[in-house]
């Protein structure tokens, strides 16, 4: 069963292979989602400071009855800190509000403020002051292990020529008609392990009569089938629902997909529009 499985991030932290976004689920009903996903078995759980549900998923953690050494917690550095000071006391606030002794993983949220998504300003110098705090965090037995978010090729190079620890993880928006390939190539050669946010396209592949049909064919969801086609990509996709029911779909991903179909796949239509997630600069066109 996925969420059985795990990969082997560089430092040799284990992270289980599928996560549970909590993106948009209100800190009064995000401890209720997390308990539920738990209860279905899963393991690795994935908020950020921008969230503002960072109490309610502690408070979930502590209280599951599952042993916090059987959990992964992640957590991410808001996108408009970039400096060391500021990035090393919303460490400390994380793990305050979340109430836990230490975090699995935490990232930088965004290369830029979110304000500035997109811009030429790709803030170098901020990165690695925040990046800093982070490596001091790490080494400190705070956090076990630390990666970014949103991090394009320049990005990601900054952090690798220029820090005393690689960055573990790229979490990036990646799914069926938007795959970065150059991008995750380029994560693969330094040994970052990839994550994919939106994995089902903010819901706007269920509009896909295409990718409907393969699904069917294989007698699963389109979200089962999307999830399924970021696996067998080596990547790890953190579907968001508080619906336990998707919760336990989500992780019936057990089959595969044949080469054939996985050509297809990647070679599926770009979604044009992502609705009212357009609004956020991720889903807008910018990276």
């Amino acid at each position: 069963m996925i969420l059985n499985e795990t990969y082997a991030l560089p430092n040799g932290v284990e992270i289980p292979k599928l996560g549970l976004g909590t993106w948009m689920i209100d800190d009064g009903a995000v401890a209720k989602a997390v308990r539920t996903a738990v209860d279905l078995g899963y393991q690795h759980i994935d908020t950020a400071q921008a969230y503002a549900n960072e109490r309610g998923v502690g408070e979930a953690v502590r209280d599951c009855g599952v042993p916090r050494a059987d959990l992964f917690v992640t957590t991410k550095l808001d996108a408009g800190i970039k400096d060391h000071a500021g990035a090393k006391a919303s460490i400390d606030g994380s793990l305050a509000t979340l109430g836990l002794d230490y975090i699995d993983l935490m990232i930088i949220h965004s290369p830029q403020p979110w304000s500035e998504f997109g811009g030429a300003d790709r803030h170098f110098e901020g990165n690695l002051l925040a990046w800093k705090a982070l490596e001091e965090a790490y080494e400190a037995g705070k956090i076990r292990a630390i990666g970014v978010s949103n991090f394009q090729k320049a990005d990601l190079a900054n952090l690798l020529e220029n820090a005393s620890i690689k960055p573990m993880v790229n979490q990036i928006l990646a799914h069926v008609s938007n795959t970065p390939f150059d991008l995750i190539a380029d994560c693969e050669r330094n040994s970052i392990l990839v994550e994919a946010y939106s994995p089902v396209g903010h819901g706007k592949i269920l509009n896909n009569a295409e990718i409907g049909a393969m699904a069917s064919k294989y007698e699963v969801s389109v979200p089962q089938l999307c999830i399924r086609y970021c696996l067998e990509l080596g990547l790890l996709p953190l579907p968001k629902t508080a619906n336990p029911d998707h919760m336990r779909t989500n992780a019936d991903v057990d089959f595969e997909i044949s080469d054939a179909d996985m050509e297809t796949l990647k070679n599926a239509e770009s979604i044009k529009d992502y609705g009212d997630a357009s609004i956020f600069p991720v889903y807008g066109g910018k990276n």
